[in-house]
């Protein structure tokens, strides 16, 4: 059996992403755009049960979903989500000496990402989630 052309190809659709992300945050680096998405991500993580995160980081392209992994402890418990202004705070209180991240961070992130996932299968997997889940990663004509 070939190896999966997602794995094949994962440095070359990070990058993609990265830099798509990069245009859509409005940031100058790659470095800055991986602090912010990153930002995102464990803002959002932080939110979700163990089974809840796998799910979620496997509807990723492979390397995403490693940094939506990165450095997690999933001992921790879930928080609740919060007002959307709120998490957009916390994503940008993320490792403060790296954030770049507007206040626009999770919309500007969740467009670059739906830009670079299967839409069908993350949309399959969003819909396990809870509501506040799901509106997390919502583009702005969907709310």
């Amino acid at each position: 059996m070939p190896l999966p052309p997602d794995f094949v190809h994962a440095s070359r659709d990070l990058e993609r992403f990265l830099l798509d992300a990069r245009e859509t945050l409005g940031h100058a680096t790659t470095h800055q755009t991986w602090y912010s998405v990153l930002g995102v991500f464990v803002t959002f993580r932080a939110r979700l049960s163990v089974p809840q995160a796998v799910a979620f980081a496997q509807a990723l392209p492979p390397l995403l979903g490693a940094m939506f992994l990165y450095e997690w402890d999933p001992a921790q418990e879930p928080l609740a989500f919060a007002p959307r202004a709120e998490l957009a705070r916390e994503a940008m209180g993320f490792r403060i000496e790296h954030s770049f991240l507007p206040e626009s961070a999770i919309e500007d992130v969740a467009a670059a990402l739906w830009r670079h996932v299967d839409r069908r299968a993350f949309a399959r997997m969003l819909d396990t989630l809870p509501p506040e889940a799901r509106a997390f990663w919502a583009l702005p004509a969907e709310t």
